[in-house]
């Protein structure tokens, strides 16, 4: 078994100052996205779960964290192929942490564990 990664993921665009707040605000809102993710797991909401991912796929590139985007296409494609929640387990677990991760850094700072995180 490998171990999980848990090195920060950073916005591509941290060093534009423009982005800062917006950046900001999206990383603080990913806790929320992944309560309602594993909420809608829980509840056996497949669509539901679709449904965040399309939101998160769609979202997440434009505040610099194409990683997330990334994963949150899987999930969703993953979600369109299939009709039981556990055929797509790996591919929702893989979001959830990754939403864990991203962190909002400035540019002029460095990257450490006391910076504002989505899920801890």
């Amino acid at each position: 078994m490998r171990a999980e990664d848990t090195s920060p993921i950073l916005s591509d665009y941290r060093d534009d100052p423009d982005m800062g707040e917006l950046i900001s605000e999206f990383v603080a809102g990913l806790s929320e996205r992944v309560e309602k993710l594993e909420g809608l797991a829980e509840s056996g909401d497949l669509a539901g779960i679709r449904t965040l991912a399309h939101q998160l796929k769609g979202a997440s590139g434009g505040y610099g964290f194409d990683v997330i985007g990334q994963a949150a296409g899987r999930l969703e494609a993953a979600c369109k192929a299939s009709e039981e929640l556990e055929q797509v387990q790996g591919e929702l677990q893989e979001l959830i942490q990754l939403c864990r991760r991203a962190r909002w850094v400035p540019a002029d700072q460095p990257v450490g564990r006391s910076w504002q995180s989505a899920a801890s």
